[in-house]
């Protein structure tokens, strides 16, 4: 009996030494696991809240959308330009019964910061204060060399030529931070640039080369975003290869797709690639490119915009044309067609830059085209969900400071 005691206690003995040994050196991980652990449930939490903060974006926009008229869908499909400026009756008929997603100003709308800011606030209010209370794109071409609006009382803005002659990504970013932040103050939340044409002669490219025009694109969108602007990648497919101005005649590149897509999609593919598609748009130009389209234009051609730009390079982001009332397009197509066959190739935002007249007929083109069937609702809520999403998501909220405009802009 004695024997089985002492062999009782000799394996307790042994069992608490292990235990001992045991703990001792499970001791020096303890706080590792437990913070792996830790680390683990905040990523799990974080990634949890992210998920349903995402879900609620898209059921939020999935019922705006519902709730929203075939008008309202179209309108806000709509990018347009106005003559004065003030808040005149031409921007508030847009805005209050065409129910237009945006606003473009030319050097015709701005005299200097402060009334660009009070523009821009004014037009903003209007459409905040309209049943869906939607935050309207504010817009300009400020591209820099030739291409800059009121140019006497901004800050300088190189062209792309100069830059690009530079060879200097840090400057390529600051002159683009520096232009967002005035436009910004003005109250502007998307600025149409950079532009991604390859051209020798062309002040407004880069240069000839395609890695380079990448490379400094992708600088011009940091600083953009840096400052609270979104940026347009213009003029896809690209047509630096042409001499023809689209405000005036339409033209043709003629070569193959292969050549296009080494050389002249080669900067707008690499943005596709590396940058978050909500940072930029991406402008379709009025060229023609018979390797992919023998009859349409790239702004109203599904094979450009659906088969190249959406399916082979993989862009999500908006889709715009290139102003509609342009020589290229509107000596060939009326304004009502052009609207429902850029709708219907799959444009998401259609610029329409000058006259009240031509407005309202690309408006009545494309809903005619949905009353008769040729275009259908669903590709008007695809289009309109992705403008909401892009406002939701990437816009400023903050409507412009005329006091702050005054005091940044130009300094």
């Amino acid at each position: 009996m004695k024997k089985k005691y002492t062999a009782f206690f000799l394996l307790i003995l042994i069992i608490a030494a292990g235990v001992f040994l045991a703990f001792s050196f499970s001791n020096e991980k303890a706080k590792p696991v437990v913070q792996n652990e830790i680390d683990h449930k905040i990523k799990k939490a974080s990634s949890e809240a992210i998920s349903k903060e995402t879900f609620n974006e898209q059921s939020e926009i999935e019922q705006l959308v519902a709730d929203m008229t075939i008008d309202e869908k179209i309108g806000q499909m709509m990018v347009v330009g106005f003559q004065s400026s003030e808040l005149d009756e031409h921007a508030k008929k847009m805005i209050e019964d065409y129910h237009v997603g945006g606003i473009i100003l030319f050097d015709r709308n701005m005299d200097n910061p402060k009334q660009v800011a009070t523009l821009n606030q004014n037009l903003q209010k209007l459409a905040l204060e309209q049943e869906h209370q939607i935050p309207l794109i504010i817009s300009v071409d400020q591209e820099g060399g030739q291409i800059v609006r009121m140019k006497e009382k901004v800050s300088p803005i190189p062209s792309q030529q100069e830059l690009g002659k530079q060879s200097d990504e840090n400057k390529v970013y600051e002159s683009a931070y520096h232009n967002a932040q005035e436009l910004n103050a003005m109250g502007f939340n998307v600025n149409f640039a950079p532009v991604l044409d390859l051209s020798e002669t062309d002040t407004r490219s880069f240069g000839t080369d395609p890695q380079k025009a990448a490379v400094f694109s992708e600088q011009v969108i940091k600083g953009f975003h840096d400052g609270n602007i979104t940026g347009a990648l213009k003029h896809f497919p690209g047509h630096g290869r042409t001499t023809v101005d689209p405000h005036v005649e339409t033209s043709a590149v003629k070569v193959s797709s292969e050549e296009l897509e080494n050389q002249d999609i080669y900067p707008f593919a690499n943005m596709i690639d590396t940058v978050d598609y909500n940072q930029f748009f991406v402008m379709v130009t009025h060229v023609k490119y018979p390797a992919y389209d023998k009859e349409n234009p790239a702004s109203v051609s599904p094979i450009i915009i659906n088969d190249l730009l959406r399916e082979k390079l993989g862009y999500q982001g908006l889709v715009v044309t290139d102003d509609l009332e342009m020589g290229a397009v509107n000596k060939y197509f009326t304004y009502g067609d052009l609207g429902a066959k850029a709708v219907g190739a799959g444009v998401d935002l259609l610029l329409v830059c000058h006259t009240f007249e031509n407005q309202e007929k690309v408006f009545r083109g494309i809903k005619n085209a949905v009353e008769a069937g040729q275009i259908s609702e669903e590709r008007l809520d695809e289009a309109v969900k992705r403008i909401l999403s892009y406002k939701q998501q990437a816009m400023n909220r903050e409507i412009a400071n005329p006091q702050k405009a005054e005091q940044l802009v130009g300094k």
